[in-house]
């Protein structure tokens, strides 16, 4: 009787052993899983935030190029309508070309 419990009291520590290193073993899998999990989503973060700021960098240089053309645009109609409303003889034509003639130096 005592052989049967000791041997009992054995397999029930060795089965209690084995139930703790199996524990063990699911702790530290459950925690690499947990760490893979958050580093990749970082990545994954980190390639986003990258991505979106690419893009945003972009539409904004769109957005200036755009804007820069509309600028031009509005600066060549407004001098068109300026020189159209000043140079309405041919005399004061002359005097414009005249007047730059002698701004413009020869390089």
């Amino acid at each position: 009787m005592q052989n049967l419990n000791a041997s009992n009291e054995q397999l029930l520590k060795d089965a209690r052993a084995e139930r703790d290193a199996l524990m063990k073993d699911a702790r530290e899998i459950k925690d690499k899983m947990i760490s893979d999990a958050k580093e990749e989503a970082k990545e994954v973060t980190s390639k986003l935030i990258e991505n979106a700021q690419v893009s945003i960098e972009q539409e904004k240089q769109a957005a200036l190029a755009e804007l820069k053309k509309q600028v031009a645009d509005l600066s060549i109609g407004i001098a068109e309508t300026v020189i159209k409303k000043e140079l309405t003889s041919k005399e004061e034509q002359l005097k414009l070309v005249e007047g730059i003639l002698k701004e413009v130096t020869l390089k």
